[in-house]
């Protein structure tokens, strides 16, 4: 697993585009006390779920591997020419 350019940026932008995702689905409200953890572990179940997002096989699914899923995901929405693609 290549790490992403600016992969912190992107997961912590994932995170916030996937909580949106999830309480405008009416699947989840997360509290300003939710750690990162639990947002990426919910967010990443959800686009399995719902078939947005390939899943890891189980033995692989570790906290970075759902970070990584998560940037990658979220680099794909980003236009061709944003600054955190570069």
């Amino acid at each position: 697993m290549k790490k992403l350019r600016h992969e912190t940026e992107l997961v912590h932008e994932a995170i916030l585009a996937g909580v949106k995702y999830a309480e405008k689905r009416g699947a989840a409200i997360f509290e300003p006390t939710d750690s990162a953890a639990d947002k990426i572990l919910y967010i990443y179940r959800l686009l399995v779920h719902d078939k947005i997002i390939q899943p890891l096989p189980e033995d692989q699914v570790s906290q970075q591997s759902m970070r990584h899923k998560l940037a990658i995901w979220y680099s794909k929405q980003l236009p061709k020419d944003h600054p955190l693609l570069n």
